[in-house]
């Protein structure tokens, strides 16, 4: 099986080399485009930064309307997991790959054999973990082609569902928010809308409702919604994302499913202060963040408030200690008023503060 790079393929599309060697994604260091036609398999893997250690990032298994925006996803992504991985202090840089199809109709053992066999060809310098739409359950499966998967079961050696750290990184978020806005950090009586409540949303849901916040929540697919008010009967639902933006008295919205969220029709609509949730890319282009900033919306930077998750799968590597994962997780805290306090200091909005602190990071690594 071979691996192709993008600068190798020839009569690709010109608009996806454009957008690899553009200058404001980064510069990634490599992209590999992945087809096995036995099992029915079509991935890219895309690498941006091994300045601080191999990339790790997640599998997203989604039905893209295109193969461009499946590259488009792994790019953004797999930059986004560089700034994650150096704001968590992590000794990876960022990659992320994208399965393309409903995980639905094709997701098979062959495969994700065929999927594990890619990873492993490029020798440990991508360790791949869960996201949208795999599991544990995948990865391993996956394990069993590619020794560097992560987000594997116990029974296998794996640290289990990262999701749990996830949501406990967000909620820290959403403490930190709160500090440095009101002036404490406890959510009790605080409403929060919750835009998806799967994997780490209806983990995000348990927090809230233990420390006496008031939790709305919304998500496309309706028996997600029951499985959160089967659990949580005091939880209020409203209909989609339209109606969670607009609720009136809200204090914290958690975009916690796809990114784009905050995007030219969702920011002017916004009646939360803060914005802390756990969906990566949530930004929908460069600009937004002024516009969270010029409407007195606090911003807590996607990549720095998710990383739990991230945090759980690196030790994974070095022998799982659960303990140990969440007293790291819980620096999400004091990390997301570091960018706070920096931004107010610079002038700037604290997207823009987190970018400069992971990319000194980066910077001085390579040094």
């Amino acid at each position: 099986m071979g691996v192709t790079t993008v600068t190798d393929v020839t009569g690709a599309d010109t608009d996806v080399l454009q957008t690899l060697f553009r200058s404001e994604q980064g510069g990634h260091e490599q992209v590999v485009l992945c087809q096995d036609r036995a099992s029915g398999l079509k991935a890219v893997i895309a690498i941006h930064s091994t300045a601080l250690g191999p990339a790790l990032g997640g599998t997203r298994f989604y039905p893209y309307a295109s193969e461009q925006e499946a590259v488009a996803d792994a790019l953004n992504l797999s930059r986004g997991m560089s700034y994650k991985n150096a704001m968590a202090g992590l000794d990876h840089g960022g990659g992320k790959a994208v399965i393309i199809g409903d995980p639905e109709l094709i997701k098979t053992e062959e495969l994700l054999l065929a999927y594990g066999r890619f990873v492993a060809c490029l020798g440990g310098r991508y360790v791949t973990a869960c996201d949208v739409g795999t599991y544990v359950a995948d990865m391993d499966v996956v394990a069993r082609e590619c020794r560097w998967t992560t987000g594997r079961s116990p029974e296998n050696g794996g640290a289990g569902d990262s999701s749990v750290l996830t949501a406990f990184g967000v909620y820290q978020g959403m403490r930190a928010s709160a500090q440095h806005l009101w002036g404490d950090p406890t959510l009790r009586g605080r409403r929060v809308g919750i835009a998806g409540v799967g994997k780490v949303g209806h983990h995000l849901v348990k927090h809230l409702l233990d420390e006496g916040a008031e939790v709305v929540i919304t998500d496309v697919r309706p028996e997600a919604v029951r499985r959160v008010v089967d659990a949580h009967p005091q939880v209020t639902t409203v209909a989609d994302t339209e109606a969670l933006i607009r609720t009136e008295g809200l204090d914290i919205y958690a975009p916690c499913a796809l990114g784009g969220a905050l995007n030219d029709r969702s920011v002017p609509v916004l009646t939360a202060k803060v914005v802390c949730g756990a969906a990566n890319n949530q930004l929908a282009h460069p600009g937004i963040e002024k516009d969270l900033a010029d409407r007195g919306i606090l911003y807590a930077p996607d990549y720095v408030v998710n990383a739990g998750g991230v945090i759980q799968v690196a030790d994974e590597l070095h022998g799982f200690d659960f303990d140990r994962c969440k007293a790291k997780a819980a620096k999400i805290f004091d990390t997301t008023l570091e960018i706070f306090a920096r931004a107010k200091e610079d002038g700037i909005p604290p997207a823009a503060a987190a970018d400069r602190i992971a990319e000194q990071r980066m910077a001085d690594a390579r040094t």
